[in-house]
């Protein structure tokens, strides 16, 4: 199957934010659009119309879409499906040859974070390749920076594209996908790494400033031997690291919040434990305001 920017769609506000979000992200990898829609099943927040059938919504869902994004996507080209599988498996299917899937999800009180269902759970946790989560109510302005008045603009440039790094268990895959997503915004990439303290701390052994400042410059070190190849493959990518002591989901969220892109990973997990996605890419989904792109990686 040829490569293609797929997002589902379902006819909800969230979906047709993520529709949006991935109309641009095709035209930001000059690639297609894909539409998806799994019309055997409708969200109860939002039914179809007395008289429609399964069949006949999904129909008019993928038209109405189609028609809204080319008013504002006129060159893109976009193609649709219709699928009679369960929702999560028909997405887990687009997953695979997406670049990447976006879906969308209800914001936490219409302003900061993801309210993920259990579809939308099914989905990031069992992919393997990159899952985009887009609010409801997330708009392009949103990932640009405000203009020279402060106010909102599609036309200044992006925010930063924030990335969670492990530098004990770096990945090429989560890597790549973050300095590829700030390259093609020409926005700065913003590495963020969350680090704790040693042991001994708990015993007010490491009370010495000069200590102190001795692991964090240990921390930053690490940091910059993980980026070092990258700032060879992305020369005109900015890179600004942030390391501080804490939850490296605090830090990840805090940062988010004037993000065009954050980019998490999560380890994928074939052993019989259910799915799942990690404490911080859990955390950040959970409470960040910019769209979120979670990459598996082995």
């Amino acid at each position: 199957m040829p490569r293609t920017v797929t997002v589902g769609v379902d006819g909800s506000p969230e979906s047709l934010a993520a529709a949006e979000w991935a109309a641009r992200e095709a035209e930001l990898r000059d690639l297609p659009l894909h539409l998806v829609h799994a019309w055997g099943w409708q969200p109860q927040a939002w039914p179809a119309p007395e008289g429609d059938g399964p069949r006949h919504w999904a129909e008019r869902v993928l038209r109405e879409t189609i028609e809204r994004l080319r008013q504002r996507h006129p060159v893109l080209t976009i193609t649709s499906e219709q699928v009679t599988r369960p929702p999560a498996t028909a997405l887990l299917a687009a997953a695979a040859d997406a670049e990447p899937l976006a879906i969308g999800s209800r914001g936490l009180s219409g302003v900061t974070g993801f309210l993920i269902g259990s579809i939308g759970f099914a989905v990031v946790a069992q992919a393997e390749r990159p899952i985009v989560l887009v609010r409801a109510g997330a708009a392009i302005e949103d990932e640009h920076q405000p203009d020279a008045d402060g106010l909102p603009s599609a036309t200044t440039p992006y925010r930063d594209v924030v990335l969670g790094l492990d530098h004990e268990h770096p990945d090429d895959a989560v890597l790549a996908f973050a300095f590829d997503a700030a390259a093609r915004r020409g926005a700065r990439l913003r590495v963020v790494h969350g680090w704790g303290l040693p042991p001994y701390y708990a015993y007010g052994l490491g009370m010495d400033p000069q200590l102190n400042a001795d692991l964090a410059q240990q921390e930053a070190n690490a940091v910059d031997r993980v980026l070092a190849p990258w700032h060879e493959k992305f020369p005109g990518v900015q890179v600004v690291e942030q390391t501080a002591i804490g939850s490296a989901a605090g830090h990840l969220v805090d940062a988010a919040a004037d993000a065009s892109l954050v980019v998490v990973g999560r380890r994928i997990r074939r052993a019989p434990l259910g799915p799942r996605i990690g404490p911080v890419a859990h955390a950040v989904l959970h409470h960040a305001k910019a769209p979120v792109a979670v990459v598996p990686h082995d």
